[in-house]
């Protein structure tokens, strides 16, 4: 049973992975970008989550966290940056 939840699991990752690099590449906006990018990398946390379930290996929900944590950086200064073009261009 297991073996099946972690079947559909990792097959709707790959999916969300694929539409979230459609909205990277045809992002109108930086904003888009950002955003998609940072759904990339929650996707890529719940991949290594959907691993280590499958493998049994737990240095896997380790490296998801240190990959989370590094993303929410990078999100909060992609944000910053976002929003210092949109100041840019008010000004």
């Amino acid at each position: 049973m297991l073996s099946i939840a972690v079947s559909v699991a990792g097959g709707l990752i790959v999916i969300s992975l694929l539409l979230s690099l459609i909205r990277l590449l045809r992002g109108p906006t930086l904003a888009d970008a950002v955003i998609a990018l940072d759904l990339i990398t929650t996707l890529a946390v719940g991949a290594m989550g959907v691993t280590a379930l499958a493998t049994g290996h737990k240095l896997y929900i380790d490296i998801a966290l240190v990959v989370g944590l590094v993303a929410f950086l990078a999100t909060v200064a992609l944000g910053t940056l976002v929003e210092y073009e949109g100041r840019r261009k008010d000004a």
